[in-house]
């Protein structure tokens, strides 16, 4: 498949951004939890033990990253996942996937002949 085939990459910087956003363990563990339901800041902060304004920066950086969009009502705050960006990093590892099954691929048929090459 050639990257014509596979679309238009991401800009380096949205991938990057995902990326750095799911480098974090609470911030992985709050996309965990927004993968069962949307939830209010209250309801994500309970677990951590961390300033508030701590927490909310983890939730900053997944929103800036798009993981994760909010909406207010009254004053709740609440979050839930944004599952497409996901889509970018997984498109990211699968091309990787991708070529490094090709290089090994290679590799293997490469082994192979010189291995026949040494029985002759």
């Amino acid at each position: 498949m050639t990257l014509q085939e596979a679309g238009p990459m991401p800009p380096a910087a949205q991938v990057d951004g995902i990326f750095r956003a799911l480098s974090d363990p609470t911030r992985r563990h709050v996309l965990e939890r927004l993968s069962r339901s949307p939830a209010s800041v209250s309801e994500l902060a309970q677990p951590y033990k961390m300033a508030l304004p701590s927490f909310l920066e983890h939730l900053r950086v997944l929103e800036g990253c798009g993981l994760v969009s909010s909406r207010k009502q009254g004053r709740v705050r609440t979050y839930q996942l944004a599952p497409d960006r996901l889509k970018l990093a997984e498109d990211w590892l699968g091309r990787q996937r991708t070529m490094w099954e090709r290089r090994l691929d290679r590799l293997d048929s490469y082994l192979m002949a010189m291995k026949e090459e040494e029985t002759e």
